[in-house]
């Protein structure tokens, strides 16, 4: 691969962000294969694990979406897994401490039915001020918790 293609320099950004040091009071890892990534979950959660990403009915166009009934607070520790830009499945996966995690029922306008897993960071108070999240709440880091859904090609272990 030419080193100065748009391919190389993805591959670059995605070991830099391997070799990143964790938050404070998180911890992180990349495993590139499926038995690195499911052993490193089982050494920091336990053997028995369940793992979570979003579940769509169907494809849909519609951008339009009402929470639905029976929202569960499914954990309090957790392993956050996404799926990097690499020549072959490499996953960044950290873990950042108190964070509660929800499967959240999703009705579209059309019908279209999601199971989704949405996070919510219960301390910002360490975040970087100028976070999005905060100017569109427009909050202050610490003052309440952040809650999103998750980003695609990404799923979550949680203990069972």
């Amino acid at each position: 691969m030419d080193p100065k293609s748009a391919g190389a320099k993805v591959m670059k950004e995605t070991i830099e962000l391997c070799e990143i040091e964790a938050d404070k009071g998180g911890e992180k890892f990349c495993a590139t294969f499926s038995e690195s990534l499911i052993d490193q979950s089982i050494s920091r959660l336990g053997k028995r694990v369940q793992v979570l990403s979003d579940e769509v009915k169907k494809e849909t166009e519609t951008g339009d979406f009402t929470i639905g009934k029976e929202v569960k607070n499914v954990g309090q520790k957790e392993i956050v897994c996404h799926k990097m830009s690499y020549t072959y499945a490499v996953f960044l996966c950290h873990s950042i401490g108190k964070i509660d995690v929800y499967t959240v029922p999703l009705v579209g306008s059309d019908g279209t039915k999601v199971k989704a897993t949405t996070l919510c960071h219960k301390d910002t108070s360490i975040w970087n001020p100028e976070d999005l999240a905060f100017k569109v709440l427009k909050v202050k880091p610490g003052s309440i918790p952040i809650c999103h859904f998750l980003n695609k090609e990404t799923v979550v272990w949680i203990p069972n």
